[in-house]
């Protein structure tokens, strides 16, 4: 519970100096400001000139709004935002914080994931996402390629995604590395894919940099997601609401997002069952070719 409260109670700087200031700004900094107060995650892993860029404004004037908000410049603007932030809660903490909110009886935890998932089916069962499910669909049909891009527990979805799509007949590459790693599973991505992505509210630079690589590439952006209000949420094609369960520095739970890509993927392999059947047929065909042959 403490590391809740250090959250709740940061003291938000640039939130107190923008509502002191913005009004007697001029209309081209208000913009830029109003666009700092309002895309935070995306500010802290922005350079000047692509904050001016999203604001149709220049460097220059990003410098000077950021300065009129008191801030010696965008660096010290972007540490400020890094306290405010705070480190985010590591899954130690999040399983802290779970088992000391439940009762010590099996009930309570077995409570807390059922209620769970209940909410988060209930969430995908609702008009919105399952209008937002279908335009998924109508892009996934006609993708060349699909990637999955999803970092730790996600990754492990997407690689579970990838066999699943490859099953029916869609190729697939999962976007779930690093560094390096990361750059090489991207350059894979062409034009004609499709995106698949799960992410959540922290704007992370390998979100961040296979969202500009697939906008760079025109690629159609699927977000799965329970943060409607996340920079990623702004740049995709399509979002699905899909909640965790776990929630306010809970343990998060990820098989709704299973649930959700399961769905997607059924209902391209149904749209298509001709090449669906087609290549499951030819995998046991292959799978056959390598059992050894009885000797008689």
């Amino acid at each position: 519970m403490a590391s809740v409260n250090k959250i709740k109670n940061r003291v938000d700087v640039l939130g107190e100096r923008y509502r002191a200031r913005a009004a007697s700004l001029s209309p081209q900094l208000q913009t830029v400001v109003r666009y700092i107060h309002e895309n935070r995650e995306a500010v802290v892993e922005a350079t000047a000139m692509e904050i001016a860029a999203a604001t149709n404004s220049s460097d220059a004037t990003v410098v000077r709004a950021v300065q009129a908000l008191g801030f010696a410049g965008l660096r010290d603007l972007k540490k400020t935002l890094e306290v405010w932030f705070g480190p985010v809660m590591n899954s130690e903490e999040k399983m802290a914080t779970t088992v000391s909110e439940l009762s010590c009886d099996i009930n309570s935890g077995i409570d807390f994931v059922l209620d769970g998932h209940k909410r988060a089916c209930d969430a995908l069962a609702e008009p919105h996402n399952r209008q937002a499910i279908a335009a998924a669909v109508a892009l996934l049909i006609e993708a060349r390629q699909v990637g999955l891009f999803g970092i730790n527990a996600s990754g492990v979805l997407a690689d579970y995604s990838r066999r699943l799509l490859v099953r029916i007949g869609i190729p697939a590459v999962s976007i779930n590395r690093s560094g390096i790693a990361l750059a090489e599973q991207l350059i894979a991505l062409q034009r004609g894919d499709v995106l698949i992505m799960m992410a959540q509210k922290s704007a992370h630079r390998e979100g961040i940099t296979t969202i500009k690589e697939a906008k760079r590439l025109g690629i159609p952006i699927i977000l799965l997601t329970n943060a409607a209000d996340s920079v990623f949420a702004k740049e995709a094609d399509v979002v699905i609401n899909v909640p965790r369960g776990g929630e306010d520095g809970r343990m998060p739970l990820h098989s709704a997002v299973l649930v959700c890509l399961e769905m997607l993927i059924l209902s391209v392999a149904s749209a298509n069952a001709t090449r669906t059947v087609k290549t499951m047929k030819r995998i046991q065909d292959l799978n056959r070719s390598m059992k050894p042959t009885s000797k008689k």
